[in-house]
């Protein structure tokens, strides 16, 4: 039913496929989707001018009360009917300020740096692993896991657990095959009420469109059956923490060619990976502290980052800047030949935000050049801090949010002061047109350079 870019008459596909309503969608800087209703009557009108919005009532997107209207204009390659909601369909917009692109909205903002690849003559596909929980309120009040019996110390892959809630993960399965995105595995994941639903990679742009769409219909239908889901990164303290996995892979703009691929026999690391490849992991290494401001965004975040070990015995999240191939306590893990997995991702994450933030720190690798050293083999939550010295593992991912300071001032560095002087990654309240300021944090070594705002 997905209509493709290749055929971009959204009133041809409203009609064919009975729509009585669009959701015309964006999401804020905090990923939260924002709408309206159009009537399959108004498609034209959607069409021809798009869809206004207060913006500064949107959400975090760089307006204020006194700005000129947002206006939202679909894009009709990601035009997507929603199988739990029949004759309703969604399209992503491109939101627009007196009819330019707004550079402060995150969809803007991923396809200014796919703009650079492909000036490059790259493409990025991406795939994405999106765990959540499902849960509910007690008779106190208090948050608990859905399912009561679920209740086992190692859970990861219980076929009990996984059948108790069938009726829900089914129900989301086939919605993902209705639309076209191949679910190939869904599993209960390492922490009591932990789940992962599995689609196939696409290009980077449609990949951040489907998790937008993803996490919406999870709530749904979660809803439906009397019960929450939550994408947080760390609900519950004794519990492991929800991830968004980010596997990456590059390739010509013009062909089908795998461009991060190579023969293990030629790869005298052993990876499978090309020069191409391990460039983009220098960049990914370099800037992954500065990347945690885009890709762990919340005070939530910090508690699954480098958090001690929970019930099940290892937390699966990175504490160390490091990469390996396939071991899963780095930050970067290369599974197989030609594909590279960002670990720090999380799943409070704008998807939007954290592939620009990716492509940004990738490009930037790849342009200088910059040699990831030697893979990792240790399990990297074993070792002590002197074996991790000796290993040339030093850096740790930020482990506590910054510290908010008044409006207009730097705020505290999460690095200690030699590693602020060595990369340049001092935390700023972002400056907005015309001395506007946003709430959000970001690293001062991300603007102009990726305009991530």
């Amino acid at each position: 039913m997905t209509l493709t870019a290749t055929s971009p008459d959204l009133a041809e596909a409203v009609r064919r496929d009975g729509i009585d309503f669009i959701l015309a969608m964006f999401v804020d800087m905090h990923g939260k989707p924002c709408a309206k209703l159009v009537p399959a009557a108004a498609v034209d009108v959607l069409m021809g001018g798009g869809s206004g919005f207060a913006g500064f009532a949107a959400g975090p997107l760089g307006q204020t009360p006194a700005d000129p209207d947002l206006i939202a204009r679909p894009d009709p390659a990601s035009y997507t009917p929603l199988p739990w909601k029949p004759n309703v369909a969604a399209v992503q917009c491109d939101p627009t300020v007196d009819g330019e692109p707004w550079p402060y909205a995150p969809r803007v903002i991923l396809q200014q740096q796919l703009a650079r690849l492909a000036d490059r003559g790259l493409a990025l596909k991406v795939g994405a692993e999106a765990e959540y929980f499902l849960v509910r309120r007690s008779s106190d009040g208090a948050l608990v896991v859905a399912d009561e019996r679920d209740g086992a110390s190692m859970p990861c892959y219980d076929a009990r657990g996984l059948l108790r809630m069938y009726d829900h993960l089914s129900t989301v399965s086939r919605h993902l095959d209705t639309l076209g995105w191949g679910n190939y595995a869904n599993d209960h994941e390492d922490a009591n009420g932990q789940f992962e639903q599995n689609f196939r990679y696409a290009d980077a742009l449609a990949t951040a469109d489907r998790l937008v769409l993803f996490r919406y219909m999870v709530h749904a239908v979660a809803a439906d059956a009397g019960m929450q889901a939550t994408f947080m990164p760390k609900p519950f303290t004794q519990l492991t923490g929800s991830g968004l996995h980010t596997h990456l892979s590059l390739w010509s703009a013009s062909s089908d060619e795998e461009l991060f691929d190579a023969e293990p026999a030629a790869d005298p690391r052993g990876l499978g990976l090309s020069p191409l490849g391990y460039h983009w992991i220098g960049g990914l290494l370099e800037h992954a502290r500065s990347m945690a401001a885009v890709t762990c965004p919340t005070v939530n975040s910090y508690k699954r980052l480098g958090a001690p070990a929970p019930l099940s015995g290892a937390t699966w999240a990175p504490s160390l800047v490091a990469y390996g191939g396939n071991n899963r306590t780095h930050l970067l893990r290369v599974p197989e030949p030609g594909r590279v997995e960002h670990r720090g991702v999380d799943g409070s994450a704008n998807p939007y935000l954290a592939l620009a933030a990716i492509v940004g720190a990738g490009l930037d690798g790849v342009d200088r050049e910059l040699d990831p050293g030697p893979p990792n083999t240790a399990n990297l939550f074993a070792l002590a801090s002197s074996e991790l010295a000796a290993r040339g593992i030093g850096v740790r991912c930020p482990r506590r949010c910054c510290t908010r300071s008044k409006p207009s001032k730097p705020t505290r560095s999460c690095a200690p002061p030699s590693a602020r002087r060595a990369t340049g990654t001092t935390w700023t309240i972002t400056r907005l047109p015309s001395g506007r300021s946003s709430s959000s944090f970001m690293p001062k070594s991300l603007h102009g350079r990726w305009s991530v705002t």
